[in-house]
Formats: C-alpha cells, sequence, structure tokens
C-alpha cells in the first residue's frame, strides 16, 4: 500500500477528494432534513432554506474539495491550476447561493401577502418593493461575484478591484449620466420605495390601458387589455406623467353618455336606471347619477356616472347600462331618438316645377 502511494502521489489526494465529497453530501442531507423541519413554523425562513438547499448540494462538496486541495502537498502536478479552477467554482456557488436565498426571501414574503383578495392594495406594494429589490441586489451580487473572480488572477486584479468599486452606491450614482443601465437600476429602487406603480395596477401609458405584469431592474412589462405587452423601460415613468387608476384604490368612475331629443323626460330615465343598477352585480352601489350636462341645436347630452370596484368591472357595467337606457328609450319613448327638424311650412309646400329654358333658335 505504501509503495502504491509512493508511485503515485495523486492517489491519497485523490483518496481525501473521495471521502470529503461523500461525507459533505451525507452532512447535506441531514442538515436539510433537520432544518425542513425546524423550519415549518417560520413559512418565510422555510421558504429562504428551500430555495438553498440545491445550491447547498453543489457547494458543500466544493468546499470540501477545496479543503483536501489546500491541505495537498504543493509539489503535485497542477495541483495550482487546480486549486484555482476550484476556488472560482466556490465563489461561483457562494454568487449562487446568495442569489437564491434573495429569491427565496422575497418569495416567500410576497406569499405571506396573498394578492388574490378583493383589497390588494397591500399585497401589490409588497409584491413591487420584494421583486425590484431583490433584482438590484441580485445584480449587486452578481457584479461583486465577477470582480473576486477577477480578483484571482494577478494580471486583472486592477480591473477585479474597479469592478468591485463600481459595484458601490458611489460608483451607481457617478454611472447614472454614463451608462442607461445604471440609470434604470436607479429608477428602479425609487419605484420600490416611492411606487408609483405597482405588480397588477392599472395604467394608462400612451393611450393604451393595461396593467402591470411584470417589474424587471431595466424595464416594466404593460399586459394591454387585447393581450398585447408593451415594454417600457424604468426611466420613462420617472420622467414621463402617466395615469394610475389603483394609485391608492381600485374604486373607480365609469360615465356612459347619451344623446336624445328634447322631448325625453328624465325621470323615467333615472328610474330606469336605478332599476339596472340594483340588478347589476357590477355596481358597488357608491354613484347613481343622471344629468342633463349639454344641449345642442339639435339634441340634449345626458350623462351617467356610476362606480365599481375595479377598471374591469366599471367597463362591464357602463356596457350595461348603455344598453339598457337606449333599449328602454326605444321601446318607451322611440319619438324622443335624435331627429332632425324640418319647419311645418317647409314640409307643407308644394313643390315648384322647374322652369323650363325655352328653346334656342336657329
Amino acid at each position: 500500500m505504501l509503495e502504491s502511494l509512493q508511485l503515485s502521489p495523486w492517489l491519497a489526494t485523490a483518496v481525501a477528494a473521495l471521502f470529503a465529497t461523500t461525507l459533505a453530501a451525507i452532512a447535506h442531507r441531514m442538515v436539510a432534513i433537520v432544518l425542513r423541519r425546524a423550519t415549518t413554523p417560520l413559512p418565510v425562513v422555510q421558504t429562504v432554506v428551500l430555495a438553498c438547499i440545491p445550491v447547498m448540494r453543489i457547494l458543500l462538496p466544493l468546499i470540501a474539495l477545496q479543503l483536501v486541495w489546500q491541505a495537498a502537498s504543493d509539489d503535485l502536478p497542477y495541483i495550482g491550476g487546480i486549486r484555482h479552477l476550484n476556488g472560482l467554482a466556490v465563489i461561483g456557488g457562494a454568487c449562487w447561493l446568495l442569489i437564491a436565498a434573495i429569491g427565496g426571501l422575497a418569495n416567500g414574503v410576497i406569499a405571506q401577502h396573498p394578492a388574490d383578495v378583493e383589497d390588494n392594495l397591500t399585497a401589490r406594494r409588497i409584491a413591487t418593493q420584494a421583486r425590484v429589490l431583490s433584482r438590484t441586489a441580485m445584480t449587486g451580487v452578481v457584479m461583486a461575484g465577477l470582480a473576486l473572480m477577477l480578483m484571482t488572477f494577478p494580471g486583472a486584479r486592477q480591473v477585479g478591484a474597479s469592478l468591485l468599486a463600481s459595484a458601490g452606491v458611489v460608483g451607481i450614482v457617478a454611472g447614472i449620466a454614463a451608462r442607461p443601465v445604471f440609470s434604470n437600476m436607479i429608477a428602479g429602487l425609487q419605484i420600490a420605495l416611492a411606487q408609483p406603480i405597482r405588480i397588477d395596477d392599472v395604467l394608462i401609458v400612451e393611450g393604451e390601458w393595461g396593467r402591470v405584469e411584470e417589474i424587471t431592474s431595466t424595464y416594466v412589462v404593460l399586459r394591454i387589455w387585447d393581450e398585447r405587452r408593451l415594454i417600457i423601460p424604468l426611466q420613462w415613468f420617472i420622467e414621463n406623467p402617466f395615469q394610475n387608476w389603483t394609485r391608492t384604490s381600485s374604486e373607480i368612475l365609469g360615465t356612459v353618455f347619451l344623446f336624445a331629443d328634447y322631448r325625453l323626460p328624465l325621470d323615467p330615465l333615472r328610474a330606469e336606471l336605478q332599476r339596472v343598477l340594483e340588478t347589476a352585480p357590477e355596481w358597488d352601489r357608491r354613484v347613481n347619477v343622471l344629468q342633463l350636462t349639454d344641449v345642442t341645436e339639435r339634441t340634449i347630452q345626458i350623462r351617467v356616472l356610476v362606480s365599481a370596484r375595479s377598471s374591469g368591472l366599471a367597463f362591464d357595467l357602463r356596457c350595461r347600462v348603455r344598453e339598457a337606457l337606449v333599449t328602454f328609450i326605444q321601446r318607451e319613448y322611440p319619438d324622443c331618438l335624435p331627429q332632425v327638424r324640418v319647419p311645418a311650412q317647409w314640409a307643407e309646400a308644394p313643390t315648384r316645377p322647374l322652369a323650363q329654358e325655352p328653346p334656342l333658335k336657329a
């Protein structure tokens, strides 16, 4: 046995590496079982643990191998390159672990505040902050990991140090004017903290109605009502005005305009509106107004104002009210639909024949 070890200097190191990785795998399995059970009463912590367990399955053996390579003799062939390569893998695994922990923490916090409830304003606010801040933190971890990897190369330590410095607050602030990516990152932090928009907010952007489907570290995805997607840079929301229909509440007012003849009585129309709203599930019983808002030389303009719990319900309620009132006018007051009046003397005047021109003489 001793002679074989002397003949193959790598044999003892390989046996130690195999033993270390096996021990790390066993330790990972045991610790994972214990942590799963111990964190059951803590849903957020358990989400973080569950996100980190697959990463640790790879990271623990890498750490064990690095300890073996460091304990090995410096006279082993290629030991320096193996140490360096394994060290890079450990740095990458550590960054992966931090990213998984950040993502697990964000998912755990969001899961504690479900958005599938009627009043989900707080849930959407927390989801927006968690998503934006977690992605910003992940970007910082990636930059720091790349910098540390570069610093392991003697010729690239200066580059790695510069990249690591740029990951700090001073470097990001200094790069706003020069790099649109950093500008969007700063805009993302502003949106996460000030929250002019949130996940599932209803926005009007460039004349398009849609809901905020996703907020990344650089852009916002707006789901238009016809299933199109509008991609908008984060910086746009800081520099341009836009409409947010759910900034403080999802409740909204809807309007319906009707045009009718001057002879239409309004009281029966108000009674019909009340009857329609009483049977409409979209109405939240806050606002019910019918007013004569304008007149022209031919028609009167009637505005109906109703309320609903959300913009989607308001649209459906407006369509329901418009159809019901138009049907009511057609059925009960068909002569009060918009008309073009002609004076009676014009209608009764006989039609005069056109004078015939005398024939041309030869």
